[in-house]
């Protein structure tokens, strides 16, 4: 069974930075591609970020240049750091990985950027 646990959000300033954890279970989690994900209050969920098993990336366009997606596969943990946060970064993150025909979710983490 596929298990998704993000950690690290919280409340910061704008112009703050967090990282966010997510670690994986129940899957071999080098040979996966993984998402980040984030629904903020009254919207739909937006991607954010992706890295592949090789390590390449890319980000939606409202983040680039801020947020850096990261890999440790000997934890089988995917990060998202996150500098220069705006008031519209706040949302809740999810990390997601999709296996054997499905996607799998975590149980989000809240990220607050207010002053």
């Amino acid at each position: 069974q596929v298990q998704l646990v993000e950690s690290g959000g919280g409340l910061v300033q704008p112009g703050g930075s967090l990282r966010l954890s997510c670690v994986a279970s129940g899957m071999i989690f080098s040979i996966y591609q993984m998402r980040w994900y984030r629904q903020a209050p009254g919207k739909q969920r937006e991607w954010v970020a992706i890295i592949s098993s090789s390590g390449s990336t890319n980000y939606v366009d409202s983040v680039k240049g801020r947020f850096t997606i990261s890999r440790d596969n000997a934890k089988n943990t995917v990060y998202l750091q996150m500098n220069s946060l705006k008031p519209d970064d706040t949302a809740v993150y999810y990390c997601n990985v999709f296996v054997g025909k499905r996607d799998y979710w975590g149980q989000g983490t809240q990220v607050t950027v207010s002053s």
